[in-house]
Protein backbone atom coordinates (compact mmCIF):
# COMPACT_ATOMS: atom_id res chain seq x y z
CA UNK A 1 0.00 0.00 0.00
CA UNK A 2 1.03 3.46 -0.52
CA UNK A 3 -0.68 6.78 -0.89
CA UNK A 4 -0.55 10.95 -0.15
CA UNK A 5 -3.56 11.62 1.95
CA UNK A 6 -4.62 15.44 3.13
CA UNK A 7 -3.70 15.31 7.70
CA UNK A 8 -6.62 17.09 8.57
CA UNK A 9 -9.10 14.65 6.89
CA UNK A 10 -6.99 11.37 8.21
CA UNK A 11 -6.97 12.98 11.67
CA UNK A 12 -10.31 13.97 12.43
CA UNK A 13 -11.15 9.94 10.82
CA UNK A 14 -8.74 8.95 13.33
CA UNK A 15 -10.65 10.85 16.11
CA UNK A 16 -13.81 9.19 15.23
CA UNK A 17 -12.92 5.71 15.05
CA UNK A 18 -10.30 5.99 18.32
CA UNK A 19 -13.39 6.54 20.51
CA UNK A 20 -14.00 2.60 19.58
CA UNK A 21 -10.60 1.40 21.10
CA UNK A 22 -10.03 -0.23 24.68
CA UNK A 23 -7.14 -0.29 26.71
CA UNK A 24 -7.96 -3.12 28.65
CA UNK A 25 -8.40 -5.27 25.03
CA UNK A 26 -7.36 -9.02 25.39
CA UNK A 27 -7.23 -9.22 21.59
CA UNK A 28 -3.72 -7.69 21.11
CA UNK A 29 -4.83 -6.99 17.11
CA UNK A 30 -7.85 -4.73 19.01
CA UNK A 31 -5.53 -2.40 20.28
CA UNK A 32 -4.69 -1.08 16.53
CA UNK A 33 -6.74 0.82 13.56
CA UNK A 34 -7.11 -1.21 10.90
CA UNK A 35 -6.83 1.04 7.21
CA UNK A 36 -7.75 -0.57 4.14
CA UNK A 37 -7.12 2.03 0.68
CA UNK A 38 -8.52 1.07 -2.96
CA UNK A 39 -8.92 3.37 -6.18
CA UNK A 40 -12.31 5.01 -4.14
CA UNK A 41 -10.58 5.80 -0.90
CA UNK A 42 -9.24 5.00 2.52
CA UNK A 43 -11.57 3.14 5.06
CA UNK A 44 -10.22 3.26 8.89
CA UNK A 45 -11.41 1.06 11.59
CA UNK A 46 -11.83 -0.01 15.25
CA UNK A 47 -13.23 -2.16 17.79
CA UNK A 48 -13.44 -3.76 21.39
CA UNK A 49 -16.08 -6.05 20.76
CA UNK A 50 -18.80 -4.05 22.14
CA UNK A 51 -18.52 -1.36 19.63
CA UNK A 52 -17.16 -0.91 16.33
CA UNK A 53 -16.26 2.34 14.61
CA UNK A 54 -15.33 2.10 10.70
CA UNK A 55 -14.90 6.38 9.10
CA UNK A 56 -14.47 6.22 5.21
CA UNK A 57 -12.58 9.23 3.37
CA UNK A 58 -13.41 9.41 -0.45
CA UNK A 59 -10.50 9.86 -2.49
CA UNK A 60 -11.41 13.35 -3.48
CA UNK A 61 -14.82 15.42 -2.20
CA UNK A 62 -16.32 18.73 -3.34
CA UNK A 63 -14.01 18.91 -6.45
CA UNK A 64 -10.67 18.50 -3.90
CA UNK A 65 -8.64 15.89 -3.95
CA UNK A 66 -7.91 14.12 -0.76
CA UNK A 67 -5.90 10.74 -1.56
CA UNK A 68 -3.40 10.10 -4.06
CA UNK A 69 -3.34 6.01 -4.77
CA UNK A 70 -0.30 5.04 -5.68
CA UNK A 71 -0.85 1.13 -4.31
CA UNK A 72 -3.86 -0.35 -2.66
CA UNK A 73 -3.39 -2.58 0.67
CA UNK A 74 -4.10 -3.15 3.98
CA UNK A 75 -2.54 -2.72 7.62
CA UNK A 76 -3.35 -2.76 11.29
CA UNK A 77 -1.52 -0.06 13.17
CA UNK A 78 -1.44 0.27 16.85
CA UNK A 79 -3.16 2.94 17.86
CA UNK A 80 -1.22 3.88 20.67
CA UNK A 81 1.45 5.77 18.73
CA UNK A 82 -0.82 6.39 15.39
CA UNK A 83 -3.11 8.40 16.18
CA UNK A 84 -0.55 10.72 18.33
CA UNK A 85 1.72 10.83 15.61
CA UNK A 86 -0.43 12.23 12.48
CA UNK A 87 -2.18 14.91 15.01
CA UNK A 88 1.89 15.83 15.47
CA UNK A 89 3.04 15.44 12.13
CA UNK A 90 4.36 19.36 10.81
CA UNK A 91 3.21 18.85 6.75
CA UNK A 92 -0.77 19.41 5.39
CA UNK A 93 -0.53 15.89 3.60
CA UNK A 94 0.96 12.08 4.94
CA UNK A 95 2.83 9.75 2.72
CA UNK A 96 1.54 6.11 4.09
CA UNK A 97 3.73 3.14 2.33
CA UNK A 98 3.46 -0.25 3.72
CA UNK A 99 6.14 -2.68 2.70
CA UNK A 100 6.85 -6.23 3.23
CA UNK A 101 6.16 -7.75 6.57
CA UNK A 102 3.75 -4.83 7.53
CA UNK A 103 6.58 -2.42 8.09
CA UNK A 104 5.06 1.02 7.30
CA UNK A 105 6.51 4.32 6.67
CA UNK A 106 4.98 7.79 7.47
CA UNK A 107 6.87 10.60 5.93
CA UNK A 108 5.43 14.38 6.56
CA UNK A 109 7.58 17.34 6.05
CA UNK A 110 10.67 16.49 7.58
CA UNK A 111 9.65 13.71 9.71
CA UNK A 112 9.94 10.14 9.17
CA UNK A 113 8.58 7.71 11.20
CA UNK A 114 8.89 3.69 10.90
CA UNK A 115 6.11 1.48 12.40
CA UNK A 116 5.41 -2.35 12.78
CA UNK A 117 2.39 -3.30 11.65
CA UNK A 118 0.01 -6.10 11.86
CA UNK A 119 -1.73 -8.79 9.34
CA UNK A 120 -4.90 -6.78 8.56
CA UNK A 121 -6.18 -10.36 7.44
CA UNK A 122 -6.06 -11.06 11.12
CA UNK A 123 -8.52 -8.49 11.85
CA UNK A 124 -12.19 -9.50 13.17
CA UNK A 125 -14.79 -8.90 10.25
CA UNK A 126 -17.28 -6.50 11.34
CA UNK A 127 -20.79 -7.55 12.05
CA UNK A 128 -23.39 -8.27 9.38
CA UNK A 129 -26.70 -6.10 9.49
CA UNK A 130 -30.03 -6.67 7.89
CA UNK A 131 -31.43 -3.90 7.35
CA UNK A 132 -34.89 -4.63 6.83
CA UNK A 133 -35.60 -3.20 10.60
CA UNK A 134 -34.20 1.02 10.66
CA UNK A 135 -35.53 3.96 11.59
CA UNK A 136 -34.69 7.75 10.43
CA UNK A 137 -34.01 10.48 13.10
CA UNK A 138 -32.40 14.01 12.99
CA UNK A 139 -29.18 14.36 14.42
CA UNK A 140 -29.25 17.17 17.05
CA UNK A 141 -32.64 15.39 18.20
CA UNK A 142 -30.57 11.94 18.87
CA UNK A 143 -27.88 13.92 20.30
CA UNK A 144 -30.27 15.85 22.99
CA UNK A 145 -32.20 12.67 23.87
CA UNK A 146 -28.53 11.07 24.81
CA UNK A 147 -27.47 13.98 26.87
CA UNK A 148 -31.30 14.05 28.45
CA UNK A 149 -30.66 10.55 29.39
CA UNK A 150 -27.60 8.75 29.73
CA UNK A 151 -26.67 10.69 33.23
CA UNK A 152 -29.10 8.83 34.75
CA UNK A 153 -27.74 5.10 33.82
CA UNK A 154 -26.39 3.23 36.84
CA UNK A 155 -22.71 2.71 36.92
CA UNK A 156 -23.18 -0.30 39.19
CA UNK A 157 -21.95 -3.42 36.78
CA UNK A 158 -23.42 -5.66 38.99
CA UNK A 159 -26.84 -5.01 37.23
CA UNK A 160 -25.53 -4.59 33.28
CA UNK A 161 -29.03 -4.07 31.96
CA UNK A 162 -29.24 -0.41 34.31
CA UNK A 163 -26.20 0.51 32.82
CA UNK A 164 -28.17 1.03 29.49
CA UNK A 165 -30.83 3.85 28.01
CA UNK A 166 -33.71 1.72 26.95
CA UNK A 167 -35.13 2.80 23.46
CA UNK A 168 -38.84 1.93 22.59
CA UNK A 169 -41.15 2.21 19.54
CA UNK A 170 -45.05 2.60 19.83
CA UNK A 171 -47.15 3.83 17.73
CA UNK A 172 -44.79 5.78 15.69
CA UNK A 173 -43.02 7.39 19.65
CA UNK A 174 -39.40 6.93 19.79
CA UNK A 175 -38.75 6.93 23.68
CA UNK A 176 -35.18 6.74 25.74
CA UNK A 177 -35.42 5.89 29.54
CA UNK A 178 -32.71 5.47 32.17
CA UNK A 179 -32.81 4.51 35.59
CA UNK A 180 -30.12 3.33 38.20
CA UNK A 181 -32.79 3.29 41.17
CA UNK A 182 -32.57 6.14 42.82
CA UNK A 183 -33.34 8.66 39.58
CA UNK A 184 -35.05 8.59 36.17
CA UNK A 185 -34.59 10.11 32.81
CA UNK A 186 -37.44 9.49 30.00
CA UNK A 187 -37.50 11.50 26.38
CA UNK A 188 -39.87 10.95 24.22
CA UNK A 189 -39.99 12.02 20.28
CA UNK A 190 -42.32 11.42 17.37
CA UNK A 191 -40.69 9.74 14.18
CA UNK A 192 -41.56 8.04 11.54
CA UNK A 193 -42.44 4.52 11.00
CA UNK A 194 -43.41 2.16 8.75
CA UNK A 195 -46.91 0.75 9.59
CA UNK A 196 -46.55 -1.39 12.99
CA UNK A 197 -42.81 -0.81 13.17
CA UNK A 198 -42.71 -1.59 17.30
CA UNK A 199 -39.81 -1.81 19.32
CA UNK A 200 -39.63 -3.18 22.89
CA UNK A 201 -36.29 -4.19 25.16
CA UNK A 202 -33.33 -2.76 23.52
CA UNK A 203 -30.91 -1.56 25.83
CA UNK A 204 -27.73 0.48 24.93
CA UNK A 205 -24.78 1.11 27.02
CA UNK A 206 -25.35 4.92 28.31
CA UNK A 207 -21.28 5.05 28.04
CA UNK A 208 -21.44 3.44 24.31
CA UNK A 209 -24.18 6.71 23.48
CA UNK A 210 -22.15 8.83 24.96
CA UNK A 211 -19.07 8.47 22.26
CA UNK A 212 -21.81 8.11 20.01
CA UNK A 213 -23.35 11.98 21.18
CA UNK A 214 -19.41 13.25 20.51
CA UNK A 215 -19.45 12.06 16.68
CA UNK A 216 -22.97 13.35 16.15
CA UNK A 217 -23.25 16.08 13.77
CA UNK A 218 -25.01 19.26 15.48
CA UNK A 219 -26.36 20.30 12.49
CA UNK A 220 -29.91 18.75 11.38
CA UNK A 221 -28.43 15.68 9.60
CA UNK A 222 -30.37 12.72 9.42
CA UNK A 223 -29.07 9.48 11.11
CA UNK A 224 -30.14 5.94 9.81
CA UNK A 225 -30.71 3.16 13.13
CA UNK A 226 -30.44 -0.37 12.12
CA UNK A 227 -31.65 -2.99 14.77
CA UNK A 228 -30.53 -6.35 14.54
CA UNK A 229 -30.84 -9.28 16.92
CA UNK A 230 -27.64 -8.37 19.08
CA UNK A 231 -26.74 -5.38 17.03
CA UNK A 232 -27.53 -1.73 16.43
CA UNK A 233 -26.15 0.39 13.46
CA UNK A 234 -25.50 4.36 13.64
CA UNK A 235 -25.12 5.17 9.83
CA UNK A 236 -23.82 8.81 9.53
CA UNK A 237 -22.56 10.60 6.20
CA UNK A 238 -19.09 8.76 6.40
CA UNK A 239 -19.42 6.99 9.43
CA UNK A 240 -20.85 3.20 10.39
CA UNK A 241 -21.33 3.15 14.35
CA UNK A 242 -21.82 -0.47 15.32
CA UNK A 243 -22.74 -1.07 19.13
CA UNK A 244 -23.77 -4.44 21.17
CA UNK A 245 -27.28 -4.58 22.54
CA UNK A 246 -26.88 -5.42 26.74
CA UNK A 247 -28.47 -8.82 27.75
CA UNK A 248 -31.20 -8.98 30.30
CA UNK A 249 -34.85 -7.33 30.39
CA UNK A 250 -35.13 -4.06 31.24
CA UNK A 251 -37.08 -3.75 34.37
CA UNK A 252 -40.91 -2.08 34.27
CA UNK A 253 -40.52 2.10 35.11
CA UNK A 254 -44.21 3.12 34.93
CA UNK A 255 -45.31 1.96 37.89
CA UNK A 256 -43.00 4.58 39.57
CA UNK A 257 -44.35 7.77 37.50
CA UNK A 258 -47.27 8.68 39.66
CA UNK A 259 -50.97 9.95 37.49
CA UNK A 260 -52.10 12.68 40.02
CA UNK A 261 -49.98 14.69 42.00
CA UNK A 262 -50.60 15.69 46.32
CA UNK A 263 -48.42 18.81 45.83
CA UNK A 264 -47.73 20.52 42.42
CA UNK A 265 -45.39 23.95 41.95
CA UNK A 266 -43.78 26.25 39.04
CA UNK A 267 -40.91 27.79 39.29
CA UNK A 268 -37.98 29.67 37.77
CA UNK A 269 -35.30 26.80 36.50
CA UNK A 270 -32.54 28.58 36.82
CA UNK A 271 -33.49 30.05 40.06
CA UNK A 272 -34.14 27.00 41.56
CA UNK A 273 -30.82 25.72 39.92
CA UNK A 274 -28.54 28.33 41.30
CA UNK A 275 -29.93 27.91 44.83
CA UNK A 276 -29.98 24.48 44.94
CA UNK A 277 -26.17 24.99 43.58
CA UNK A 278 -25.05 27.21 46.72
CA UNK A 279 -26.67 24.86 48.65
CA UNK A 280 -25.18 21.70 47.31
CA UNK A 281 -21.22 23.31 48.36
CA UNK A 282 -22.07 22.68 51.40
CA UNK A 283 -24.21 19.43 51.31
CA UNK A 284 -20.90 18.24 49.36
CA UNK A 285 -18.90 18.78 52.24
CA UNK A 286 -21.03 16.64 54.68
CA UNK A 287 -20.53 13.92 51.42
CA UNK A 288 -24.81 13.33 51.75
CA UNK A 289 -25.51 15.84 49.02
CA UNK A 290 -28.59 16.04 51.24
CA UNK A 291 -30.76 19.36 50.21
CA UNK A 292 -33.88 19.94 52.36
CA UNK A 293 -36.78 22.34 50.52
CA UNK A 294 -39.42 23.69 52.53
CA UNK A 295 -42.81 24.78 51.25
CA UNK A 296 -44.06 28.27 52.74
CA UNK A 297 -48.26 29.75 52.60
CA UNK A 298 -46.97 32.93 51.43
CA UNK A 299 -46.02 31.10 47.77
CA UNK A 300 -42.00 30.83 48.94
CA UNK A 301 -40.13 27.56 49.32
CA UNK A 302 -37.14 27.67 51.60
CA UNK A 303 -33.84 25.85 49.89
CA UNK A 304 -30.89 24.84 52.93
CA UNK A 305 -28.09 22.90 53.72
CA UNK A 306 -26.00 22.18 56.59
CA UNK A 307 -22.65 20.66 57.29
CA UNK A 308 -21.80 20.24 61.44
CA UNK A 309 -18.62 21.47 60.48
CA UNK A 310 -19.08 24.64 58.22
CA UNK A 311 -22.65 25.99 59.12
CA UNK A 312 -25.48 26.26 57.34
CA UNK A 313 -27.12 27.73 53.46
CA UNK A 314 -30.60 29.12 54.04
CA UNK A 315 -32.24 30.60 50.82
CA UNK A 316 -35.76 31.86 50.69
CA UNK A 317 -37.63 31.35 46.78
CA UNK A 318 -40.86 33.24 45.37
CA UNK A 319 -42.17 30.43 43.18
CA UNK A 320 -44.85 31.18 40.53
CA UNK A 321 -47.64 28.91 41.37
CA UNK A 322 -47.70 26.69 44.81
CA UNK A 323 -50.64 24.20 45.19
CA UNK A 324 -51.84 21.42 47.14
CA UNK A 325 -50.43 20.18 50.61
CA UNK A 326 -47.51 22.10 52.45
CA UNK A 327 -44.16 19.62 52.41
CA UNK A 328 -40.69 19.66 54.03
CA UNK A 329 -38.97 17.20 51.17
CA UNK A 330 -34.79 15.95 51.64
CA UNK A 331 -33.23 15.29 48.59
CA UNK A 332 -29.82 14.42 46.37
CA UNK A 333 -28.84 17.56 45.41
CA UNK A 334 -26.20 16.85 42.57
CA UNK A 335 -29.03 14.30 41.10
CA UNK A 336 -31.53 17.64 40.74
CA UNK A 337 -28.45 19.57 40.03
CA UNK A 338 -28.23 16.70 36.90
CA UNK A 339 -31.64 16.67 35.92
CA UNK A 340 -32.44 20.20 35.88
CA UNK A 341 -29.24 20.55 33.91
CA UNK A 342 -30.79 19.43 30.83
CA UNK A 343 -34.31 20.85 31.25
CA UNK A 344 -34.09 23.67 28.17
CA UNK A 345 -37.27 25.92 29.56
CA UNK A 346 -37.41 29.06 31.72
CA UNK A 347 -39.82 27.70 34.27
CA UNK A 348 -40.17 24.08 35.30
CA UNK A 349 -43.18 21.85 36.80
CA UNK A 350 -42.25 19.68 39.90
CA UNK A 351 -45.09 17.54 40.87
CA UNK A 352 -44.96 15.51 44.49
CA UNK A 353 -47.31 12.81 45.83
CA UNK A 354 -46.07 13.00 49.37
CA UNK A 355 -42.31 12.97 51.08
CA UNK A 356 -41.28 9.95 50.38
CA UNK A 357 -42.97 9.57 46.90
CA UNK A 358 -41.15 10.27 43.65
CA UNK A 359 -40.38 14.45 42.92
CA UNK A 360 -41.38 14.52 39.14
CA UNK A 361 -39.85 16.86 36.85
CA UNK A 362 -40.86 18.54 33.67
CA UNK A 363 -40.66 21.47 31.46
CA UNK A 364 -43.90 23.41 32.50
CA UNK A 365 -44.81 23.79 28.35
CA UNK A 366 -43.99 20.23 27.48
CA UNK A 367 -44.91 16.60 28.34
CA UNK A 368 -42.02 14.60 26.01
CA UNK A 369 -39.24 15.28 28.78
CA UNK A 370 -39.68 13.82 32.33
CA UNK A 371 -37.07 13.53 35.18
CA UNK A 372 -37.67 11.75 37.99
CA UNK A 373 -35.57 11.59 41.32
CA UNK A 374 -36.11 9.61 45.08
CA UNK A 375 -36.32 11.62 47.91
CA UNK A 376 -34.22 10.87 51.12
CA UNK A 377 -35.67 10.11 54.26
CA UNK A 378 -34.14 12.53 56.96
CA UNK A 379 -33.68 11.99 60.73
CA UNK A 380 -35.29 15.34 61.37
Amino acid sequence: MKLTILKDHLNESIQHVSKAISNRTTIPILSGIKIDADANGMTLTASDTDISIQSYIPVEKNDMNIIQLDRPGSVVLSSKFFVEIIRKLPAAQVEIEVKDHFHTTIRSGSSEIQLVGLDPEEYPTLPSIEENRKIQLPSDVLKTMIKQTSFAVSTNESTPILTGVLWTIQDGILKFTACDRHRLGSRETQIEVDGGFQLSNISISGKTLNELAKILPDQNALIEVVFADNQVLFKLSSILFYTRILDGTYPDTSKLIPQSYQTEMVVNAQQLADAIDRAYLLSKEEKTNIVKLIMREDQTIEISSSSSELGKVTEQLDVSRLSGELLRISFNSKYMLDALKVIDSEFIHIGFTGAMQPIIIRPEESSNLLQLILPYRTTN
